[in-house]
């Protein structure tokens, strides 16, 4: 399990008063609320702590203004910077629920064998995907209460029944 769960994502400055436009990538009542705390860093960079001053929503998710950004320039720094929490600050998901950082690493295996790894989650419209890779080929399988008999997070084990044919209809090799 990562020690860190993303949150949100600073897209661009907004107005010239320190403001940026997060997309906010979390459910959780609150997350962006003033004296709020966030992890932000870009791909290879140092993580900094962010305190949110003030936010509000916006068509995109949230405007916020965080401590100490008190300016345009201040807020374009911050452009493209991941927003992170650490994992104990995530609320334990509703029971038959999961979190997609939760079902990514898990191995899945049927009554046949063993399928591979989850390595993505797809939003499809109609559900939830678990793309499994087992190396030699990737598996969209769509994660329906009617495939699963077993979806273990702490154990990182999905056991499913999958209709027949399933597999090799879906499977690409790549």
């Amino acid at each position: 399990m990562p020690e860190t769960i993303t949150v949100g994502r600073v897209l661009r400055p907004h107005g010239i008063r320190g403001e940026v436009v997060v997309e906010v990538l979390s459910d959780v009542p609150g997350r962006f609320a003033p004296g709020s705390e966030v992890l932000a860093a870009r791909e290879g960079e140092r993580q900094v702590t962010l305190k949110v001053a003030t936010s509000r929503d916006h068509k995109t998710g949230a405007v916020a203004r965080f401590v100490g950004v008190e300016d345009r320039d201040g807020a374009e720094g911050l452009r493209g910077m991941w927003l992170e929490v650490p994992r104990s600050g995530v609320p334990a998901a509703p029971p038959g629920t999961y979190y997609h950082y939760e079902l990514l690493g898990c191995r899945c295996v049927t009554a046949e064998g063993e399928l591979g790894r989850v390595v993505e989650v797809l939003e499809d419209g109609g559900g939830l995907l678990l793309v499994v890779d087992d190396g030699e080929r990737r598996v969209p399988v769509p994660f329906v209460q009617s495939f699963l008999r077993k979806v273990d997070v702490a154990g990182g084990l999905i056991e499913l029944d999958l209709p027949p044919g399933l597999l090799d209809v879906c499977a690409s090799r790549s």
